[in-house]
This record gives C-alpha cells, structure tokens and sequence, in this order.
C-alpha cells in the first residue's frame, strides 16, 4: 500500500522540481493520488497473490500507466459550471458600499490572505481601480507577481448593482505565476462574470456577490467539490473585506462630515485623482 502512496508523491515533487506543476496544484492532488495508490497497490498486490503470474506478465502490467496515459490526452475534456453566492449583511449605507466596491485601492495582503486561494499560492490582490473609458466602465485589477487584468461592467447601476466581466491579456499572467490547471481563463478553469447586488436594510446594506466559473478536468468529481469550496471560501472572505472597509469609513465619516465628501471625490470613477 505504502510504496505506491510514495511513488506518486515523488512523482508530484518531480513534476515540481522540474516546473512542470505549481505547489497549487501539488497540494490539490497529492491526496487523490496518494489514495488512487493505495488503492492500486492493494489491488494489485491481491492479484499478484492469488494469481501467481510470471514475471513477464508483471512488466507487461506496468506498462499499462503509460500506453493509457497517451489515450487519456486526446480524451475530451467535460466542462462544470457552477454558480456561488453569498450574502453579508454590512453596517454602512449602499453608497458607503458602493464606494470600496467601485475603488478598492491599497490592498494590504492582512486584509484578504485569510482566503484559502491565497493561502495556498495564488498572488494576493492589491488595487482595483475603475476608470470611464471609451468602451465604458472598467475595473482595473493588479495582483501580486505582476498579474493583471480588466473586469467590463456589463451592467452598472450604482449603489444598486454591478456585473463585472473578465478580460484577460496575453502577457495578464506573466510566466510561473500560476499553474495551467488554475490559470483564470485558461483550458482547465475559468471565472465568467462576478455580480455584486446591494439592497437597503434599515440604516445598513445587504451585499450579495455571484461568481460563475467553468472547471475542466478529466477528474471533475474530485475537483468540482474543492473548487466550490475554495471559491465560496474567496466569497466570504472578500465581502467581509469590502464590508470592514465601508463600515471603517463610514463610522469614520460620521464623526467627521467632510471626510464622506473628500474620500468620494479622491475616488471618482471619472480617473480623476
């Protein structure tokens, strides 16, 4: 049982050592392929006992991982779309919200590393900053290692709603700053769009936010549920960030009237600074 749980994880480390795979992706699959060996190894020790095969036939066994991986490549790939939301319930008015929504600039990691996508190797966000363009209004988002890339308000009513939409560059993800598997847009995973919704609670704000994202593995059934549990777990995490932030704000614009007016103006979606 053990040698097998072993083998695959040097296989893993190898594939690390030589960049083929990031630690993202390391820490996803280790224990599924440390259990497939297990279980392999068991199985095939049980034949190798009861059925006392000669050795030649052993090896021709072992060359089956490599004949069936070659098969596997041309394989289609299922697609799974899935749609996330979560809802918090924010102590400041929807403009208050709108606001941190609209420009959340200055990103400290303390305020988002809590979200297990960053914990485990995804570059921290540092600004989004949206600007009125010719095309329209556009978020623009920069991260840790040099990644960046727009979000288009395909829908834009302010201190209502908004539906940010994906736009990703050639050079939005400079070389080894995440893995294939995880790459946003990519072959194996992408995020559609993302809404944030803002509804009036007495002198408080309902803030729900929406992500619909694709995942596309050959072993969707095991990465499907970790997916949807990382996703959610962004979710939670990044509306406790925009809910710290207007609440902060807020309290503080209450004991210092012209702050509200100050902060609105040195953060206006015109690109004024």
């Amino acid at each position: 049982m053990w040698a097998p749980v072993l083998a695959n994880v040097l296989f893993v480390l190898g594939t690390m050592a030589i960049m083929i795979e990031g630690l993202i992706c390391a820490i996803l699959i280790v224990p599924l392929f440390g259990v497939v060996g297990a279980v392999g190894g068991l199985i095939m020790g049980a034949v190798c006992r009861k059925t006392l095969w000669p050795r030649n036939t052993l090896y021709s066994v072992a060359v089956l991982p490599f004949v069936l991986g070659g098969l596997e490549q041309n394989m289609p790939i299922p697609n799974r779309e899935r749609t996330i939301e979560h809802v918090r319930i924010v102590r400041a008015s929807p403009a208050d919200v709108w606001r941190q929504i609209e420009n959340p600039r200055d990103i400290g990691a303390e305020e988002v590393d809590s979200a297990w996508v960053y914990r485990i190797g995804v570059p921290v966000p540092s600004a989004g900053v949206t600007e009125r363009t010719g095309e329209g209004i556009v978020r623009h988002i920069t991260m840790g290692g040099g990644i960046h890339f727009d979000e288009i308000a395909a829908d834009w009513q302010p201190n209502r709603h908004v539906r940010w939409v994906n736009r990703f560059e050639a050079d939005s993800f400079p070389p080894n700053t995440l893995d294939d598997h995880v790459k946003i847009g990519g072959r194996y995973f992408g995020i559609g769009d993302t809404d944030y919704t803002l509804v009036p609670i007495g002198e408080g704000t309902e803030l729900k936010m929406t992500v619909r994202y694709r995942l596309s593995t050959s072993f969707n059934w095991y990465a499907g549920p970790i997916l949807e549990w990382l996703v959610g777990n962004f979710e939670d995490v990044i509306l406790g960030f925009y809910a710290h932030r207007a609440e902060s704000d807020a309290a503080r614009a209450a004991t210092s009237p012209g702050l509200r007016v100050e902060y609105a103006q040195s953060h206006s979606s015109e690109g004024r600074p």
